[in-house]
């Protein structure tokens, strides 16, 4: 996404006058700095550019307490799960661990988001920027704010813009992140989470598929005799994104620089790594995230020690949704399928331990239907 010239940032529309909440109040009640001062430099000490993080009570929660009190648990501003994973990978040694920790705060947590940085600005991951002169964006725009961060995966994916493979159907009916992605999920709900497929109130397939497994459905059949065995990605999921060997580093130009080995566009089923009554499939769609062993080798060795306590391959929701597939045109083209599978052999031989209860065995492997074609 291109930045926006300097004025196009700070220019605020006049009309916000007329917004009868937000208009009402003075610009140092949100953001500080003293307006009886007739110098503009000192008037401007203390200026906080967004007022809404990492604390937004005296900003946004002085109206929206009901928000601002589920602030910190919302996964967009906290990034939980980042740390949770690091923590758990992590050399136990108390001076290596403060390394490790430093250089996550670094990298790892610049791509945070805030109550400004969905419904005023743009993201400072893309260089911020007032989205339409400050006036208040009660749905985020997706293009300026879900996509600006959600860029290099979900983007392509639901966009269709991975050569070869269309659209998400839901971008075909023109749905909105909001659709499925609710305020509700996005505000947080004051519980501690380590993953976002935890999430209590995260999207659902059924929460819009009510009847699937129902004789209203086409398919109820099928759907009835893979329910809580795969998931629904499993079927329904085109080829995604998998990107291998991250590396940080605090020597390059720019103070958070990182580099990939490699990128592919795969699809792979694995064991469920995170099975739970919420997510009870036996089989799920799996990404291979580029974290490392060495991933912060440029800040203190062995870093990671725990490294193999967690997968490289993760449960993946790709954003690439097709009611047709190559894996459900027949019910061979996933039974006895070995190709689709996520084997001991795609799997690089440094990963392999980490990836143990994901890779899926040859003998659990569905077998062939005789008769349901190839």
């Amino acid at each position: 996404m291109a930045p926006l010239a300097p004025h196009e940032k700070v220019f605020v529309d006049s009309s916000i006058a007329e917004d009868e909440n937000h208009g009402k109040i003075g610009c140092h009640e949100c953001h500080g700095g003293d307006p009886n001062d007739p110098d503009w430099k000192t008037a401007h000490i203390g200026v906080a550019k967004d007022p809404s993080y990492p604390d937004p009570s005296g900003a946004c929660g002085a109206c929206h307490a009901d928000i601002a009190k589920n602030y910190n648990s919302s996964l967009h501003v906290s990034l939980a799960p980042f740390k949770k994973m690091i923590d758990t990978r992590a050399n136990v040694d108390k001076a290596v661990y403060a390394k490790v920790d430093a250089a996550r705060q670094t990298h790892c947590k610049a791509c945070h988001s805030s109550c400004g940085q969905c419904h005023i600005s743009r993201p400072e991951s893309v260089e911020g920027g007032l989205l339409d002169g400050h006036l208040y964006q009660k749905t985020p725009p997706m293009r300026l704010v879900c996509t600006a961060c959600h860029g290099s995966r979900i983007q392509r994916e639901y966009f269709g813009k991975n050569k070869g493979i269309p659209a998400d159907i839901h971008r075909q009916k023109y749905f909105k992140c909001n659709r499925c992605h609710t305020a509700d999920e996005m505000h947080g709900d004051g519980k501690d989470y380590s993953s976002r497929y935890q999430v209590e109130n995260g999207p659902k397939c059924v929460n819009c598929h009510k009847d699937i497994y129902h004789g209203k459905s086409k398919n109820a059949k099928q759907h009835k005799i893979h329910k809580d065995r795969v998931s629904c990605h499993v079927c329904h999921s085109m080829p995604y994104k998998n990107c291998y060997g991250c590396h940080v580093s605090k020597d390059q130009p720019c103070p958070k620089f990182f580099e990939i080995e490699e990128t592919d566009i795969d699809f792979k089923i694995g064991l469920n790594p995170l099975q739970s009554d919420r997510r009870p499939e036996k089989f799920v769609t799996v990404r291979h995230v580029p974290v490392d062993r060495d991933f912060f080798k440029t800040y203190v060795e062995n870093g990671l020690t725990n490294f193999d306590k967690l997968p490289t391959w993760k449960m993946a929701t790709p954003h690439n949704i097709r009611r047709h597939t190559p894996q459900n045109r027949t019910c061979n083209s996933c039974h006895g399928n070995s190709k689709i599978f996520l084997l001991k052999e795609d799997v690089k031989t440094r990963y392999r331990n980490a990836d143990r209860n994901v890779i899926v065995p040859p003998d659990l492997i569905p077998k062939k239907i005789e008769g349901r074609g190839n």
